[in-house]
This record gives structure tokens, sequence and C-alpha cells, in this order.
């Protein structure tokens, strides 16, 4: 099944659903096709590959705030490269180390390859010598989409 995207009332994006889902959603009469592919039905419905909803739906958490930081965020912040080395990274490094009192925020978390994170330890750059190449920053919700 492939994802169909969902547009609030005033033509912004939401999220992507199933297929199966924006099939119920059209059925539920929650949301209209506003793009369909050519000639081809599911019974009565054009396939969508875009839905809009019928009524608007408030996102002000969205504006309100920046995303919640998690691990695969500061991964597709960083895209996916080393704060190091500028290698490919899997993980995550911790400037200031948990185990000295750092946390899991967008300042104090950069991406990094298995082999920068194991050298680092749990000693900030400075101490184990290796600057960073960028400055770790907490992102918008447009620079994460």
């Amino acid at each position: 099944m492939s994802a169909v995207l969902v547009l609030n009332a005033d033509c912004g994006p939401l999220h992507r659903v199933s297929l199966r889902h924006a099939i119920r959603m059209l059925f539920r009469e929650v949301a209209v096709v506003h793009e369909a592919e050519p000639d081809s039905r599911i019974g009565i419905y054009p396939i969508p590959t875009v839905v809009r909803l019928v009524s608007y739906v408030v996102t002000r958490w969205r504006h309100s705030r920046g995303p919640v930081w998690s691990r695969a965020g500061v991964l597709v912040r960083d895209r996916r490269t080393c704060g190091y080395c500028g290698g490919a990274a899997s993980t995550i490094d911790h400037v200031l180390p948990r185990s000295r009192g750092g946390s899991n925020e967008w300042s104090n978390t950069v991406a990094a390859c298995g082999r920068c994170n194991n050298r680092k330890r749990d000693r900030t750059p400075a101490e184990a010598r290796m600057p960073l190449r960028t400055k770790p920053y907490a992102p918008t919700w447009a620079a994460l989409a």
C-alpha cells in the first residue's frame, strides 16, 4: 500500500496515512480527494494520492515550540553526518557526557560515527581533542521536514 498525504482544510500538510486509512476517511466524509491517480478506482472512490480534511484541525503545538528531542531527530538534523570527522553517523553523542550531568537536549547532542563516539568516551570534546565541526542547535519543524 502506498502512503497518502493528508492536507488540512487550508491545504497545509499534516501527515501521511495508508491508502486503507485514506479510503476510510473518504467513507466517513472527514476528507475529500484533492489529487488522485488517473483512471483508478476502489469501488466508487478514486485512488487518492492526496486528501484534504473537510474541517480545519488546529495544530498550535507545531508553532508554539520546536520539536521534542529524539535520537532520530538529531540524526535528521545533522543529516547523518558525524559532528567530529564528517563521516557517516550511526549514533548520537552527548557533548557534555551524561555521566557528568549532560542531558538529552538539542544543544548537547550531535550525530556521531561509532568510531568517534568510542574515541571520545566520557570526555568533553576539548578534553578528547576532538573539536566539533558544527555547533549543535535546536531545529525548527521546517528544518526537520
